[in-house]
């Protein structure tokens, strides 16, 4: 529902939402309990738990019943950052959490997973048969010698065998690393190199957008170049045997063992995930068994307000943090939909298909993806039955404005939308989803609970309506514990801590509202520093790209030798478009009315396509050396591309300058 008063206003949740939302009824407990606010909301809320962050991390774990099998003798022993110590002295097992609906023989035969392929038909595994499948894999883990602390690498696209292995890894108390079998043999060396697996889940190929695509030689090439292997357990996904060697993956799951889950530290590593990489190799970021545990059920149960009821889809691959991150809708008892495939096939509209076919009631996809549906056309309500939907949330880069009127209209005007911010790093968010607060156009609604954001100055001085950097003040239980090889955590404090000591700076630039929601405006060191005035490039991608001409865009701003400062704007143009005066003129005409004049580009150049890292962000870092004439060699990490001719346009275009 709309308000008339604050046109910027898009949605106001209603009273009887208010109350019923997870998040009301914690408060009012936390209350009762611990000693959180009754009254003032959830800025109130928000308020105690960076003040009080102790007790608010306690109230977490209380509420959400985690199983210390031994006490912790305090929630924060350390609070330094990096540094943080959390909950010493106890125990558990992500596991055993993450498994624990199935326990209950009311719901242990309904679906803890739908999968979902490229037919759209969604195929359930039931609470009971996850958990049985998670007991045998686990059994044999071990009896392969899988140790606590051991890595075991996942080469597998977004299937429930997936999730199984992950499951069975952590309840070993081994270390789970995946990447997804679309990225080339040398970008997963990059990775899995550094960890060094003992055992390797593989596939034979995958299918994507019609077709079938054949990973034997990339495996084959893994198994060559990974010497630490002691296994490698084979999933034929396209009806291949197993290669020589390899274990099948039914022989390894047909067991009747209970699961026995590995009673681990709080700060024991759950998994290795991995920036993008695009200039050097991708840093290996380490995070906790009980961190991210106690992140995701905060982020998941109080934030995303996922139930029993639900059903969680968000579009994603085994190769980013929003997996992991979809995986622990099991820690709420939520039912996790996967779906393996492109997101643009056999239509633009794929994904509202899977989302009406599996009855989502929180949908989550890329603001690139909102985006291409608007400019095909797609009518989501209009052409599905998306009444079960309470919830569309975006990630990814920032939801341009037109991104949220269009999903207010296209797909109900009683739509939360969400768009949240915060990153691998952590795997959760810093700023988002809040089911009791309004949503306005262009803007996340507030900072997460836990989570002490602040968008700073360059002299460290917080900021309330201006543009600064992103800055969160005290330790999350999901930052990094360490990288992998970085024995005296150097790598670690350059990545977050350098810029200002004690405070971790994430590299993009935000705006603070002075009612507490918050605007991302892109990556703080792709910064658009013109005359002194500074803005990020989402808010001219933002622009741009409403143009019907412009499929994507890409904005570099260098500094020269001369003092001077150029400013190319690529653009990517639809299919019949032309790049001619008029067009450049409409360009600059949208820059300088909806911007700033400061900011119109110097010139406006056609290319053959924009190029991303493997997880679908904009490359602008390593372009941006390529036109100050860093060979391409050393601007970026080919591994990490997913198309490097294109970025060799780039080079030819610093080449015609230099």
């Amino acid at each position: 529902m709309t308000s008339a008063a604050n046109p910027a206003t898009l949605w106001q949740p209603d009273p009887d939402r208010i109350a019923a939302a997870r998040i009301t009824r914690f408060q009012a407990w936390a209350a009762e309990r611990h000693g959180a606010p009754a009254e003032g909301g959830y800025a109130a809320l928000h308020r105690w738990s960076v003040d009080e962050l102790e007790t608010f991390w306690r109230a977490v774990a209380d509420w959400f019943d985690v199983r210390f099998s031994t006490p912790y003798e305090r929630v924060l022993a350390d609070p330094a950052m990096p540094g943080a110590r959390w909950f010493p002295g106890a125990t558990l097992n992500y596991a055993e959490h993450a498994l624990r609906t199935a326990e209950d023989p009311a719901r242990a035969q309904d679906a803890a997973l739908l999968h979902v392929d490229e037919t759209h038909e969604p195929t359930p595994i039931s609470w009971s048969e996850l958990r049985r499948q998670v007991g045998a894999l686990a059994a044999e883990l071990r009896a392969l010698g899988v140790r606590p602390g051991d890595r075991v690498g996942a080469y597998l696209p977004n299937i429930p065998q997936a999730v199984t292995a992950l499951l069975a890894t952590a309840a070993v108390g081994a270390v789970w690393t995946s990447c997804a079998p679309d990225f080339g043999a040398r970008s997963v060396l990059d990775r899995f190199q550094q960890v060094e697996p003992v055992v390797l889940f593989t596939v034979d190929g995958y299918r994507y957008g019609g077709k079938e695509h054949d990973r034997t030689e990339a495996v084959a090439e893994l198994r060559r170049e990974l010497p630490t292997l002691r296994a490698v357990i084979h999933i034929p996904l396209l009806g291949t045997e197993a290669p020589d060697g390899a274990l099948d993956w039914s022989a390894v799951t047909s067991g009747e063992t209970e699961p026995v889950f590995e009673q681990v530290p709080f700060d024991h590593p759950l998994w290795v995930l991995y920036s993008s990489g695009t200039t050097g190799l991708p840093k290996a970021i380490v995070q906790s068994q009980g961190g991210i545990l106690l992140e995701h059920f905060k982020q998941l149960g109080l934030h995303c307000d996922l139930g029993p009821e639900d059903r969680f889809f968000w579009y994603s691959s085994t190769g980013w943090m929003m997996w992991n991150f979809l995986v622990s809708g099991l820690l709420t008892g939520t039912t996790v939909v996967l779906y393996d495939g492109s997101p643009g096939y056999p239509d633009t509209g794929a994904q509202w298909r899977i989302a009406e076919r599996t009855r989502a009631t929180l949908f989550g996809t890329s603001a690139a993806y909102v985006m291409a549906c608007r400019k095909a056309d797609v009518h989501p309500a209009r052409d599905h039955d998306l009444s079960r939907i309470k919830c569309v949330a975006t990630t990814g880069s920032p939801l341009p404005p037109d991104g949220f009127r269009w999903l207010h209209d296209e797909v109900a005007d009683d739509l939360w939308i969400a768009s949240v911010s915060g990153g691998t790093d952590v795997c959760s968010c810093f700023a988002g989803a809040v089911p009791t607060l309004p949503v306005h156009i262009g803007e996340l609604q507030a900072a997460c609970l836990g989570t002490d954001l602040q968008s700073w100055d360059p002299q460290g001085k917080p900021l309330i309506g201006e543009v600064g950097e992103l800055v969160v003040t005290n330790p999350m239980p999901s930052m990094p514990i360490r990288f992998w090889n970085d024995p005296d955590g150097s790598r670690y404090r350059e990545s977050y801590f350098e810029m200002f000591p004690g405070a971790w700076r994430h590299g993009d630039w935000i705006t603070i509202t002075d009612r507490g929601s918050v605007v991302i405006h892109g990556r703080s060191d792709s910064t658009l520093n013109r005359q002194g005035v500074r803005m990020g490039s989402a808010d001219i991608y933002e622009a741009v790209e409403r143009l019907p001409e412009i499929r994507e865009s890409l904005v570099i701003g260098l500094e020269e030798p001369d003092g001077g400062y150029w400013m190319p704007l690529f653009v990517h143009l639809a299919e019949g478009a032309a790049l001619d005066d008029g067009l450049r003129a409409r360009i600059k005409q949208t820059i300088r009315e909806q911007l700033s004049p400061r900011h119109v580009p110097d010139d406006i150049i056609e290319v053959p396509g924009v190029p991303h890292t493997l997880t679908g962000k904009r490359i602008e870092v390593p372009v941006k050396r390529l036109l100050q004439g860093t060979a391409l060699a050393k601007a970026v990490n080919p591994g990490s591309v997913d198309n490097l001719e294109l970025l060799r346009f780039y080079e030819d275009i610093a080449r015609e300058r230099g």
